[in-house]
């Protein structure tokens, strides 16, 4: 008899080998899973309940046919899915931000032999970096919700670990130097002006600035005087003239564009020039703007780092319920 009992436990069901712990997908439940635990409930035969000389049934075949069976909620699913959007979104945003960078630098003729060697000063280069960065990151954490993929996962908290670190330190930095941003801001400016003619975003920044806050140079109108080319020394016709985004009306009739409605503007006294050009500078109209705007400035670094937060505890809490869903299987 004990021999035969023997025998008949090795088609017992809790003898049988898990063959599916190695699947990529433990959160997603198999198809034949139900059937097969149908199977082994049916499987239990009377003589794997026969009771023993002390009257008492196998206390392992007990504790194994009352083993719980650990059912896929709501949640499990809900953190696969969300942190696969969040990502997949930020993966196409990424790839716009590469793209722009990537166009920016093609328009300019960057990798031209002639510019080859100073692309590494090239704003366009931030926008390209900023993109492969945000790409590469987002596409791991993607394909790690997706695939349920434990190494991705733990690369992807890493990374968001370290840039929410990075941030506060900057934030703090920030904060403790919030008394030399107009310094900052200054040389900027002045670096703009410098290199107006020769460095195509610069040119951008500096038109851009000048026209949204209607200003000219950085304290003054007359900073353009550091230009090699507004110079009253230099001998082109920019020469004591100022760029055309600062001129009070620089469109003729309303419709063409007057490049030259700046030149010889700084040979023009106060009172004539205020006509013609804005004499006040942007240092002024900056440091207004950031003022009226430190709450949504500082409204939006803490969203964006709340969002960081929050991708980083799903995907921890995602982790977790893989390695659980593994225990089970």
């Amino acid at each position: 008899m004990r021999r035969y009992l023997g025998l008949k436990r090795i088609f017992l069901p809790w003898s049988r080998r898990d063959t599916t712990q190695n699947e990529s997908s433990p959160l997603i439940p198999k198809a034949s899973s139900a059937k097969e635990d149908d199977e082994e409930r049916d499987n239990v035969t009377p003589e794997s309940r026969q009771v023993g000389p002390d009257n008492r049934q196998d206390d392992s075949r007990v504790l194994v046919s009352n083993q719980p069976h650990y059912r896929y909620s709501f949640t499990d699913y809900f953190l696969k899915y969300f942190l696969f959007l969040c990502n997949l979104v930020f993966t196409v945003l990424g790839l716009v931000v590469l793209g722009l960078g990537m166009w920016g630098l093609l328009s300019k003729e960057s990798f031209a032999q002639e510019k080859i060697g100073s692309i590494g000063t090239d704003p366009m280069l931030i926008l390209v970096s900023l993109g492969f960065v945000l790409t590469l990151l987002c596409l791991s954490g993607c394909l790690g919700a997706l695939r349920e993929n434990c190494s991705l996962l733990k690369l992807f908290s890493a990374t968001v670990l370290a840039l929410i670190t990075a941030q506060v330190l900057a934030g703090i930095v920030a904060y403790s130097l919030q008394g030399q941003v107009g310094s900052y801001l200054r040389s900027g400016m002045l670096a703009a002006m410098v290199h107006y003619q020769d460095d195509l975003d610069l040119r951008f920044i500096a038109d851009e600035i000048q026209t949204n806050l209607q200003c000219c140079g950085a304290d003054n109108y007359r900073d353009w005087e550091l230009n090699i080319y507004y110079n009253c020394s230099a001998p082109g016709v920019l020469a004591c003239g100022v760029p055309a985004t600062c001129c009070v009306d620089p469109l003729e009739n309303g419709t063409v564009w007057n490049s030259q409605c700046g030149l010889g503007a700084q040979l023009l006294d106060e009172f004539s020039a205020q006509s013609v050009i804005f004499l006040g500078g942007c240092l002024g109209g900056m440091s207004r703007w950031i003022e009226q705007h430190e709450g949504l400035i500082g409204t939006v670094g803490i969203v964006v780092l709340g969002v960081q937060i929050l991708t980083l505890f799903i995907s921890t809490r995602l982790l977790e319920r893989i390695h659980w869903h593994k225990m089970y299987m």
